[in-house]
């Protein structure tokens, strides 16, 4: 891992996760990641994820894999936690109410 903190970061976002804010959120996430051990994505004000907004976490989730990172997702609504039991991602991302 190329970080240097040991300390948790977390990234809050709110609004919509979707094809135009996605990438936005990957370079958000690749950028903590590889400057900490544990990046927290708190997604309390998300009012919408669509599959770019998947992606995007598979992504930052692979990448935290080959860091020796963490992601964990924090205060996910009704509408993400749903989004991620129907597509089974609920058991691959550490979700944290």
């Amino acid at each position: 891992m190329n970080g240097e903190s040991n300390e948790p970061f977390t990234l809050r976002v709110k609004g919509e996760i979707d094809l135009d804010t996605a990438p936005s959120l990957h370079r958000a996430l690749a950028t903590a990641i590889e400057t900490h051990r544990e990046v927290v994505l708190d997604l309390s004000e998300v009012t919408f994820m669509d599959c770019a907004g998947l992606g995007a976490l598979v992504r930052a989730r692979n990448q935290a894999d080959r860091c020796d990172a963490r992601l964990v997702l924090r205060g996910a609504g009704h509408c993400v936690v749903r989004l991620l039991k129907l597509t089974g991602l609920h058991r691959y991302l550490a979700v944290d109410p």
